[in-house]
């Protein structure tokens, strides 16, 4: 299996919606939900407090380097 690294080029601020996340790091939606219900993985925020659930490419590598 091929390590997931964060491509360098990748700005901080970037936006990373809750389905890229689940694709990018290869892990099925549900147990994404379930480590977010549990205090597990990078932090989330709602577009507008409501909407879409997003992370930021920082929050990315942070929760990265936690797990190295």
């Amino acid at each position: 299996m091929t390590p997931i690294t964060i491509p360098e080029e990748w700005d901080d601020n970037g936006i990373i919606l809750f389905e890229e996340f689940c694709h990018f790091i290869r892990t099925r939606p549900r147990t994404v939900r379930d480590w977010r219900r549990r205090g597990v993985g990078p932090r989330w925020w709602r577009f507008n407090g409501t909407g879409r659930l997003y992370t930021t490419v920082a929050e990315l590598r942070r929760f990265f380097r936690a797990g190295e």
